[in-house]
């Protein structure tokens, strides 16, 4: 069996003098199809930026493809990860002032480097890969186009043809259909799927409507801690109800914790 992809052993995230994330233990595979849940300061966030190496533990041991993250990880490994990893952030991340294509192919950059990347004199090749992702997400027509002309749907495209250029191992997407109408999130999400087909795709999601659009499996984290664990088909109204459910009420109902079938719950987890 292959290594997982992202491991989290005992991790535990303090920000402001309280722990805001607490994982005893997470593993996923590569190639998995993850959708994380729950409400607003659950620690979804947390989670990605601690995956992106963007935030560092305060304690625990965290993996992410075969790299141990922390203070330690050199800068050199760092940078290889980030360049392994693509984000769709609701922020996005686009250039405003930069072409539709010319935002794709930032996908590359990991590829090219130096004057070129500076210049935007990307090799023909690049600029044909990009030329290509913005057809396959219906955006060709736009491609000299301003990103602050595009739409939201359309600039949630241009993202994704990023993430088909760059090519990565990982893919987070936080909240990636955040303010689109139900047609254009469901369009977003299934160029999403197809941009993760090879790669760990690991999605912070609202709708419960799009998990079958993105995941195979659930994680609801109440609390900064993982309530449940579950594949997509046990994930049912109730599991959803309860993570959502205000946590006085829960403390008082004596809910217990939810996870994946055959397992133990986790340590620490609300009951």
């Amino acid at each position: 069996m292959s290594a997982p992809a992202i491991v989290l052993r005992a991790v535990v995230c303090v920000a402001g003098g309280r722990a805001v994330l607490e994982i005893e233990d997470l593993a996923i595979a590569p190639g998995e199809r993850i959708a994380i849940v729950g409400h607003n300061g659950a620690g979804k966030s947390t989670l990605l930026r601690l995956l992106s190496g963007f935030s560092v533990a305060t304690h625990g041991r965290v993996e992410v493809l075969g790299r141990v993250l922390g203070a330690a990880l050199p800068a050199a490994e760092l940078r290889a990860l980030r360049r392994e990893t693509g984000q769709v952030l609701q922020g996005l991340h686009l250039v405003s002032r930069l072409s539709a294509l010319d935002n794709v192919l930032i996908g590359c950059l990991g590829r090219v480097g130096g004057w070129r990347s500076w210049a935007r004199c990307y090799p023909e090749q690049e600029r044909a890969a990009a030329a290509a992702a913005l057809q396959a997400v219906g955006l060709l027509a736009r491609a000299q186009s301003r990103a602050d002309t595009l739409s939201g749907g359309e600039r949630q495209k241009v993202a994704i043809a990023r993430l088909l250029v760059q090519q990565p191992r990982l893919i987070l997407a936080d909240e990636p259909t955040a303010a689109l109408d139900p047609a254009a999130a469901q369009e977003v999400c299934q160029l999403l799927a197809r941009a993760g087909r090879t790669a760990t795709l690991i999605s912070v999601l609202h709708n419960p409507a799009q998990l079958p659009l993105l995941a195979e499996r659930v994680i609801g984290l109440r609390e900064g801690k993982i309530a449940f664990d579950l594949p997509l088909a046990a994930v049912g109204e109730q599991a959803l109800g309860d993570l959502y459910r205000p946590a006085a009420r829960m403390r008082a109902s004596g809910c217990p914790a939810i996870s994946r079938p055959g397992t133990r719950v986790l340590r620490g987890s609300p009951r």
